[in-house]
């Protein structure tokens, strides 16, 4: 069990939650503000995603996320700030043409990728370990392994912590051979993302198998969408992780009641606390981490 538990606030995604959510943050200041609420409310560490403010849909715009990190700075200097690098993989296969990227198709290079981590050079970015099947349809997240390992190289140059987020047993292969590949500064540094179709299921011996083939002394942390989010937060912390929630992974606090960011967390922190453990402060975290202050 882990009596010393960092919780990380996924704030908005980049998924098609504004229409199924009145309060998905979308703006750079709605995203900021919800950063700040996660932090007030116990987070130590927030997910950042940026979204077209006119559209609602993700992006990829630098100066999204730099106004994001700026009006969070202005007001907090201590919460960790952990931005997305994994845009730029969207492949939709077309059923008449699949030999040509359809609608909706958003593949760059590694270097593009990272731009707003090379502008931005935040204490932590998402490193993708692996390609996989996204949802029910014709999308496809592509992240090949010499694309990650320009990443995952590049991220190491700058200086930013990479949260390696694995969403199968493969992609957990992956990573590992990352580290041992030393394009992985220690601790590594691993997210197991569970329930996503057609990845790895949120359940209880699914999670507790990957967390039995990380690599000594690595930090992990793990989560669980839908209604499996607060369920997967109590494992976790049971098998010796960290923690994630948030309206990127969950849109509700309870059954027919829609969730915030701060509740989230504080409905976790309740958990935690239950269970037995404390929740780490972003200087806990930090330590535990091996990464500077901001």
């Amino acid at each position: 069990m882990n009596r010393e538990v960092i919780i990380t606030c996924a704030v908005t995604g980049a998924g098609d939650t504004t229409s199924k959510h009145p309060a998905i943050p979308v703006t750079a200041k709605q995203i900021a503000d919800a950063c700040l609420e996660a932090a007030e409310a116990g987070a130590a560490i927030t997910h950042i995603h940026v979204r077209d403010p006119e559209t609602g849909q993700g992006s990829r715009d630098p100066a999204l996320y730099a106004e994001v990190v700026e009006r969070v700075r202005e007001r907090n200097q201590e919460v960790i700030l952990n931005l997305t690098a994994g845009m730029g993989g969207d492949l939709i296969v077309d059923d008449e043409e699949p030999s040509r990227p359809g609608e909706g198709s958003d593949l760059v290079n590694a270097a593009v990728r990272l731009e707003h981590i090379e502008l931005l050079k935040p204490e932590i970015c998402t490193l993708d370990c692996g390609t996989m099947n996204f949802g029910d349809s014709n999308a496809v997240v592509v992240q090949t392994p010499n694309i990650l390992r320009a990443m995952a190289r590049r991220i190491q140059e700058l200086g930013v912590k990479p949260e390696m987020e694995v969403f199968d047993t493969g992609h957990l292969w992956f990573a590992k051979q990352l580290v041992s590949e030393g394009l992985i500064d220690e601790p590594p540094m691993f997210q197991l993302c569970l329930g996503i179709p057609w990845g790895a299921p949120a359940d209880t011996r699914t999670m507790a198998h990957m967390a039995q083939q990380l690599p000594t002394g690595a930090i992990w942390a793990g989560f669980g969408i839908s209604r499996m989010q607060m369920p997967m937060v109590a494992q976790a912390v049971l098998l010796g992780g960290h923690v994630r929630v948030g309206l990127e992974d969950n849109l509700y606090l309870e059954k027919g009641v829609f969730a915030s960011n701060g509740a989230l967390v504080e409905k976790a922190v309740r958990l935690i606390r239950t269970l037995g453990a404390e929740v780490c402060t972003p200087t806990q975290a930090r330590q535990k981490l091996r990464i500077s202050n901001a």
